[in-house]
């Protein structure tokens, strides 16, 4: 938001302002950050007012002239032009010997044709302007100016383009400093000065003539909480004064014309945007707020045409829509030169409708940008009046009698409880009843007992902690001394964040490297993973206003993500690849009111002197390291379509799934274009959490030497290593430590459909050194076991 220091002065002293640093100092304390002063014009140095004495034809060039200028110097100043606009006694902006213009332009006394010259007569495209910032500028020639000037004063000054702006950086929960009155409220509470706004009134507001013209209704008052219209008749379109022109350039708007221009004044004293219709475009002579027809079409007056949907608020009239409510105005009803009466429009709209709407049509102006931060339906009637009293002072034309004034609910100033013990409590200082009374009232909040009075326009303070912080930031909080907390909850990380820092330092001791990716997907990944479509997987939560169909899904699962990575990192020549992530996947509830599930897993992924063998052995690393003595149940799975059918094995605690680990199906690594044998594990880092045991059980070293025993069992070949160590653990009896699995053997001297397990047990004691009796009996209960539930024979 830019603030002109010349307009604020219109409200406070400058001997008030005082020093610009030290007053932009004091407004970023109190909350109003100034993010830049700006000094317009201060790149032209050395251009004074003239008047021309004498014009002289050029001995030498038919196309050049000679003048005499007076700079109020004892001499007159020769120089030499090729305008043709000029005539004795007019006054013009001179660049003196020396002086600096735009673009770093230097002007350097000379001779034109052996006449001399000591300067340069100006127009306003040398000094950084255009004929829309002064419409009176010839088109090419000499800028003269209107009325006379003092003779070798600083031509900025007299054009006006010399001014300090203020750039201020405001929140978005302060709706009321996006605009200069709002700016000056706080700067006068800031320097703790009295300011005045003379409020406008229209003269008979409550003449029915306007009716006349014009009648208006609101189909929806949820969106549109009020309307007000105004009429002029007689209008007269021509440029706007200088002043106001002026302003608008020093805050970066274009003047356009009077009437445009008294709108963008208004919004920029206000922060009220505001509207003006041709009142010829208005069928049936009444305004209608109503939501837009899906598929409904409008012409703004960028030239678009716009499909609207049915969220769309539109100002329409009996058969049209003449506008997009809060966000543009339509072509067709736009102020043309042979406009002779114009409607005004003074409203307030919803401000979460006004942003999704314009970003939906992909149409975000400066209008849409004030309203979506929620402005103060009364600010409405303060702008209209303010608008007409312009109308008169600019004579652009007679105001019709009476305002329609359209407002289903009126807002009101609300109370919150008073209480300045907690107030100072909350700070930290000790400011008495009549400190706290007075800050407050500097900011327009009433204070009655134990009781303050929020007016409409600060819709920011909500709480009596609101009223603290209003307290705290122009007391000072430079003002506030620093003390050391007194609370002692130190902070820290929660359980789940120290199992993810434990879970990230134990993958990069096993050689991987984290890798970061995007929960956006696109949809093609379910067809590259051959997930069935009949799969919940293909459940997803769609972005409303995607980058484009790639990022147009939330994952449903982690395995794209892994798997993309990996063939980078193949295609690229890499011999081998290690990868992990902690990773999010998003799946929609029944109920649209209701946020996403998210469930979190940790994904492996890896190619390159890798085997089955290398994966499982990471997920068991990664269950030792959480505590998680006795390790899942671990059985082949087949129905993952992604993975490779006889060399994945899932694994579960009391029925519960917990993850997967095994080689990528051949299939899915041809649609990746990667041609290495590839592996993953998903771990559910939700299950990981609830079954990890952190805390360390330390246990002395035996006292009394173990026994080791090895025994080869013959078992069918589709038996697997978790049937036979179950069987181990609940026959080997209280005696039994560890089982191990040390060899596979499948070939020459075995049955077919054999194979042979060779497993190491120890034994131990914590009150006796064991016997070879205590381990063979252990051993042949362990035999007889397994030949009983699984048929196993001792390998001979």
């Amino acid at each position: 938001m830019k603030l002109p220091i010349s307009w604020l002065h219109d409200y406070i002293e400058p001997a008030v302002i005082g020093d610009l640093h030290d007053f932009a100092e004091k407004m970023t304390m109190s909350g109003s950050k100034v993010e830049k002063i700006h000094h317009l014009a201060a790149d032209i140095t050395g251009v004074v007012c003239g008047r021309i004495e004498e014009i002289l034809p050029h001995p030498d060039a038919d196309k050049l002239v000679i003048t005499k200028v007076n700079i109020g110097a004892e001499d007159l100043t020769q120089i030499v032009t090729g305008a043709t606009n000029l005539s004795v006694g007019d006054y013009i902006p001179v660049a003196l010997h020396g002086a600096n213009l735009v673009d770093g332009l230097k002007i350097k006394k000379g001779k034109i044709r052996g006449q001399e010259s000591n300067g340069m007569l100006c127009s306003v495209e040398e000094l950084g302007y255009t004929k829309a910032d002064f419409p009176e500028a010839p088109e090419n020639g000499i800028y003269i100016f209107g009325k006379p000037q003092e003779l070798g004063s600083d031509a900025r000054v007299a054009l006006g383009i010399l001014q300090d702006v203020f750039e201020f950086e405001i929140t978005s929960n302060r709706p009321d400093c996006f605009s200069v009155i709002g700016l000056v409220r706080e700067a006068a509470a800031t320097v703790n000065s009295k300011f005045k706004i003379q409020n406008s009134k229209l003269e008979n507001a409550q003449s029915v003539a306007v009716r006349d013209y014009i009648d208006v209704e609101i189909a929806n008052a949820d969106l549109c909480k009020r309307y007000i219209a105004a009429v002029v008749k007689n209008v007269k379109i021509e440029p706007s004064p200088q002043w106001l022109r002026n302003r608008l350039i020093a805050c970066g708007l274009r003047p356009i014309n009077n009437i445009v221009d008294i709108t963008n004044y208004v919004m920029l004293e206000y922060g009220q945007p505001m509207h003006a219709f041709d009142i010829r475009a208005i069928d049936g002579g009444k305004i209608i707020v109503r939501n837009a027809a899906d598929g409904e079409k409008i012409t703004t007056l960028d030239g678009e045409e716009r499909v609207l949907c049915a969220d769309t608020l539109v100002i329409a009239d009996s058969t049209k829509a003449v506008g997009i409510a809060g966000i543009m105005g339509g072509e067709h009803s736009k102020i043309l030169d042979d406009t002779t009466t114009i409607l005004f429009e003074s409203a307030n709209f919803y401000g979460v409708n006004i942003r999704q709407s314009s970003k939906k049509l992909g149409l975000r102006t400066d209008s849409s940008g004030k309203f979506e931060k929620g402005l103060d339906p009364n600010l409405s009637l303060t702008c209209i009046n303010r608008v007409l009293e312009l109308v008169k002072q600019l004579n652009c034309g007679d105001v019709v009698d009476g305002l329609v004034d359209v407002y289903p609910e009126s807002r009101l100033e609300h109370k919150l409880d008073f209480d300045p013990v907690r107030i100072d409590a909350l700070i930290g200082v000790d400011i008495d009843l009549a400190g706290i009374t007075e800050i407050l009232e500097r900011l327009g909040i009433g204070v009655d007992g134990t009781t303050a009075t929020i007016p409409t326009f600060r819709s920011d303070i909500n709480i009596w902690e609101d009223l603290a912080e209003e307290v705290a930031r122009l007391y000072g909080y430079d003002n506030i001394p620093a003390v050391i907390a007194s609370s002692s909850n130190a902070g820290g990380k929660t359980v789940a964040q120290k199992m993810t820092d434990i879970l990230k330092q134990t993958m990069v001791s096993l050689g991987y490297s984290e890798m970061l990716t995007y929960a956006f997907e696109s949809p093609k990944v379910f067809d590259k993973l051959e997930i069935p479509q009949q799969s919940h997987l293909r459940n997803v939560v769609r972005i409303i206003n995607p980058l484009g169909e790639d990022t147009s899904i939330m994952r449903t699962s982690p395995l794209n993500a892994v798997l993309t990575a990996l063939s980078t990192n193949y295609n690229r020549r890499n011999a081998r690849a290690r990868l992990f992530e902690i990773v999010k996947t998003y799946h929609p509830n029944s109920d649209t009111s209701i946020l996403p599930d998210e469930n979190q897993y940790l994904v492996v992924g890896g190619y390159g002197d890798m085997d089955y063998y290398h994966i499982k052995g990471v997920v068991e690393t990664i269950m030792s390291v959480f505590g998680i003595v006795d390790l899942p149940q671990v059985a082949p799975i087949s129905h993952l379509s992604f993975m490779h059918p006889g060399r994945t094995a899932g694994f579960a605690f009391d029925g519960e799934n917990f993850g997967f680990c095994g080689q990528v199906h051949p299939q899915i690594l041809e649609n990746y274009e990667i041609e290495a044998p590839s592996y993953i594990a998903v771990i559910d880092f939700d299950m990981l959490l609830k079954y990890a045991q952190m805390e360390k059980n330390y246990i002395a070293l035996p006292r009394y030497p173990q026994l080791a025993r090895d025994i080869a069992i013959v078992v069918n070949s589709d038996t697997i290593n978790a049937q036979i160590v179950s069987i181990i653990e609940k026959s080997g009896g209280k005696y039994l430590k560890k089982v191990q699995l040390f060899d596979i053997y499948e070939g020459k001297n075995l049955p077919e459909g054999t194979k042979s397990m060779a497993y190491s047990l120890t034994f131990g004691a914590n009150d006796k050194t064991l016997t070879d009796e205590d381990a063979t009996k252990a051993i042949n209960k362990i035999l007889n076991a397994l030949e009983q539930q699984l048929n196993a024979q001792l390998r001979s």
